[in-house]
């Protein structure tokens, strides 16, 4: 045992030393690193930035790897929250797309949010290739189109401001419920209606969003409940110390001492007795109290929020940021959107300047989400921000959407005056070739023919032709003018029928001519549907009498062909002739015999069998309306001579500006104007012999259409919807959209490209507000001012509006084209251009006209041999 003893002694020396030595160079190594402190310093910042760069590596790669698509909403997007909650949901959950080995920051995805002047906003997801199929289908339905989204170029901008904006106020509370009507993004796009691309101006907000990372929420939900407790026992120590001073100085009050005389009865120990004070315990503090919006981690993100703005002009971009920062603050509640930074007298301090510049442009242009501070929410705190723009949203007017008038571009045609957000006006127009057809309306002097006036003489100096049908004849002195260039004086044609003056000059028009070459059966075919439309005829009310007409007008356009071929287009039969064809026997047989050759077998056995059969009466229902016509001295000279001026097919072809004055609204005047529109019709579908290229673009503008399809109401809406194939587009204006027969009524609202109204009472409007989903409402449009309209357009396959505008004013408009000292040559080129002549000398000629043509037929009649038998027997039609 005791040789054992010193070998004991021995070891535990050792061990002893060991550990004294141990302990030695660790004081030793801890005292070096004291003296060297700079190289470990030096070794842990070699590691944070060698792991840096390998993250920052990957960050890159993988948002190389990252997809954008784009949400183009309808008009009548309106989702529900439960549908934007969903798009929330499916947002978050599309973040964790990602390969394992990406890094955190690119676990997100980003809502664009972008305005540069030519869109009122584009809205764009922005996140990780695999979640493409996840975010293609959205809750919302077909209300929202979803698409592959180009990549953005945007190029250098002189000036650029950025911003981060990060939550203020209490972390446990909320933003504030924004409802949904009217929309929450309304002040983020008023506060960029006003931007201008010709300037440059650009202006986007990019919210990332992505679920934050579990240990930094647990770490930061334990300090909210530490400081809760501590608050709470801070709270209950201050109410143990001022308890027993506030319950002994109610004691020693008399109220208190006279109250304990009163209630104390006497007897051994009675007195005054000193109350008891018990210390407060501490309040137990619930969670749900202490962590607000942070007690839970369902549907709890962390969003990244940054905003740019850019411009050429200096200035905008940091007024545009001002305006951005006010739109956030509709959020603000105990908690709030507020700029990252500080300012230090005129200077900002923030992403703008270094250090924080770079971090910032590394985050905007990779897509990473590294808030400086937590920024948690809750999804139902975005809600304003996971959607498309919805109906309830009031979107601006840009170039891009409505082009800008330009004076002499074929390409446009004028609609009026629009005043945008930021108090500019400018003069907006549509594009011609998706302005098919127009409908105007509104109450008498409310500005619709004078808005149609300016996009006509737009239209006329842009070289375009047209026709202004107007049977008061006040547009004519109106456009005057505007008119007056000398480039345009030989496209002008006026074809007035109001007989104004002594003698005034007269066109002339042969509805039976065949001088151009026109089908035959065309012709009749247009002057028979006139008579029935202005007359009401039918196949049921009137058959003999449509019988009769069409016969005679067979002959006499067989006869009238005949004398084109001969080169005798002087000697060809009017209208007014078909009395003579039907009562006078000496100029019917040679008529007959003239135009037998050219007649089926049909016409000729209706002639030879049905026609003797007729009494005189028959024919007085047809001879009536030329009777009528005939009487005025005026409609005699138009339609009384053999070759007309007016050629409205030839007009079509080779841009002319053509005005018709009918001169009223009679039975004759309506016979007059249905004849006119027929043959409009007429004219316009013959174009099927050009090619569809090469059909010269043509617009018709019908002022009072009530008067006009009272006279030819199947003809007006045949118009509508046909001629667009033949590229004659109708321009109408009428007081009361109601008033116009169902046929127009129908055809024209169906296919009207363009809808307008001024104001009027709010029965006449409501049928064109019902076209808009009264929005705006009836109420609304019948206070507007005069000259104000509400109008909608088609601009690129898209609706554009019902927006406001200001109806064009053609002194201000065109008053840099007004010529009034050139009016009278214009009024002299107009009517030499229509071949107008007098009354008096065309009344002469008309009369003299039914001799010529007999005098033709018997001097062209073929010998019997080569005539039919049945036109032979004359006894047939003594």
């Amino acid at each position: 045992m005791d040789s054992v003893t010193p070998y004991l002694n021995s070891a535990s020396d050792t061990t002893a030393g060991q550990v004294l030595g141990l302990v030695s160079r660790l004081v030793d190594a801890a005292d070096w690193l004291f003296d060297h402190w700079y190289l470990l310093a030096l070794a842990l910042a070699v590691g944070w930035g060698v792991g840096e760069l390998v993250v920052r590596q990957l960050a890159a790669k993988a948002s190389a790897e990252r997809m954008a698509l784009e949400l183009v909403p309808s008009r009548h997007f309106d989702p529900s929250l439960e549908e934007i909650f969903r798009r929330g949901v499916q947002l978050a959950r599309a973040s964790t797309a990602m390969p394992w080995w990406a890094p955190r920051r690119t676990k997100a995805v980003q809502i664009r949010l972008r305005a540069d002047g030519s869109t009122p906003l584009r809205y764009r997801i922005e996140g990780p290739a695999g979640a493409q199929r996840l975010l293609s289908i959205t809750p919302f339905g077909p209300d929202v189109t979803v698409a592959q989204a180009r990549p953005i170029v945007d190029e250098p901008r002189t000036h650029t401001v950025r911003a981060e904006f990060m939550l203020r106020g209490k972390p446990t509370e909320p933003l504030r419920e924004v409802p949904l009507s009217p929309d929450p993004l309304q002040p983020l796009i008023d506060a960029v209606a006003d931007l201008r691309a010709e300037l440059g101006d650009l202006a986007e907000i990019r919210l990332d969003i992505q679920y934050p990372p579990k240990w930094v929420l647990r770490t930061r939900r334990m300090q909210l409940m530490g400081a809760a407790r501590r608050s709470e026992r801070r709270e209950s120590q201050r109410v143990a110390r001022w308890l027993p001073q506030d319950t002994s100085g109610k004691q020693e009050s008399l109220g208190w001492q006279l109250h304990q005389l009163l209630s104390n009865k006497p007897g051994p120990g009675s007195g005054p007795r000193r109350r008891l004070v018990m210390p407060p315990v501490p309040r137990r503090v619930e969670p749900a109290e202490a962590l607000g919006k942070l007690a839970d981690d369902d549907h709890l993100v962390r969003v990244q929020l940054l905003v740019m703005c850019a411009s050429n002009a200096e200035g905008r971009a940091q007024a545009r940021l001002a305006q951005l920062q006010a739109a956030f603050d509709v959020f603000e509640a105990r908690s709030r959107w507020a700029v990252r930074g500080w300012r230090l007298g005129p200077w900002r301090i923030g992403p703008d300047r270094w250090p924080s510049q770079r971090g910032f442009e590394r985050r905007w242009n990779l897509g990473h989400c590294q808030p400086p501070r937590p920024n948690w929410v809750r999804l139902e705190e975005l809600t304003g921000l996971l959607k498309p723009p919805t109906t309830h949203c009031r979107l601006p007017i840009f170039a891009g959407d409505l082009p800008t008038f330009e004076h002499g571009d074929p390409r446009l045609l004028l609609q009026g005056i629009y005043r945008g957000p930021d108090g500019a006006e400018r003069l907006v127009a549509t594009y011609a070739e998706e302005t098919l057809f127009e409908v105007g309306t509104g109450k008498a002097g409310g500005g619709k023919t004078e808005r149609a006036l300016a996009q006509a003489i737009g239209w006329a100096h842009a070289g375009g032709g047209l026709v202004f049908v107007d049977p008061h004849r006040d547009s004519w002195p109106r456009a005057l003018p505007f008119l007056a260039h000398d480039h345009l004086m030989a496209r002008i044609a006026l074809i007035d029928l109001n007989g104004l003056g002594p003698n005034p000059r007269v066109s002339s028009w042969n509805p039976l001519g065949m001088e151009h070459g026109q089908p035959a059966h065309e012709v009749v075919e247009a002057i028979a549907d006139a008579y029935a439309s202005a007359l009401a005829w039918d196949d049921a009310t009137a058959p003999r009498a449509l019988t009769i007409l069409t016969a005679a007008l067979t002959v006499l356009v067989a006869v009238n062909e005949t004398a084109c071929r001969a080169g005798r287009a002087e000697d060809q039969a009017t209208i007014f002739h078909i009395r003579a064809l039907l009562t006078d026997v000496t100029f019917r047989r040679p008529a007959l015999r003239r135009a037998a050759d050219r007649l089926d077998e049909e016409t000729l056995a209706w002639w030879q069998s049905v026609f003797p059969t007729l009494s005189p009466d028959a024919f007085a229902v047809v001879l009536n309306p030329i009777a009528r016509l005939a009487a005025n001295p005026v409609t005699r000279a138009f339609l009384g001579q053999p070759v007309g001026g007016y050629n409205i097919r030839a007009a079509m072809d080779s841009r002319m500006i053509v005005w018709v004055c009918p001169g009223g609204n009679g039975p004759t005047d309506r016979l007059l104007t249905a004849l006119l529109a027929r043959d409009l019709l007429r004219a316009a579908r013959s174009r099927r012999d050009t090619p569809e290229d090469k059909r010269v673009p043509f617009r018709p503008y019908f002022d009072e259409l009530i008067t006009l399809t009272g006279a030819a109401p199947e003809t007006i809406a045949a118009m509508f919807e046909d001629l667009r194939k033949y590229k004659c587009h109708i321009h109408g204006m009428t007081q009361l959209l109601p008033r116009l027969p169902t046929p127009v009524r129908l055809s024209l609202v169906q296919n009207a490209s363009t809808l307008a109204t001024t104001a009027g009472s709010q029965s006449a409007i409501a049928s064109i507000t019902a076209e808009w989903g009264d929005n705006p409402s009836p109420e609304r449009v019948a206070t507007m001012e005069r000259f104000e309209h509400y109008v909608s357009m088609n601009v690129h396959g898209h609706r554009i509006g019902p927006i406001q505008l200001r109806g064009p004013h053609l002194d201000n408009v065109f008053a840099a084209q007004a010529r009034p000292r050139q009016v009278e040559a214009l009024e002299r080129a107009a009517q030499a251009n229509a071949q107008a002549l007098p009354l008096d000398q065309l009344t002469d000629r008309a009369a003299k006209q039914l001799a010529r043509v007999a005098a033709f037929v018997a001097e062209l009649t073929p010998p019997a041999a080569a005539v039919p038998a049945s036109i032979e027997k004359d006894q047939e039609f003594e």
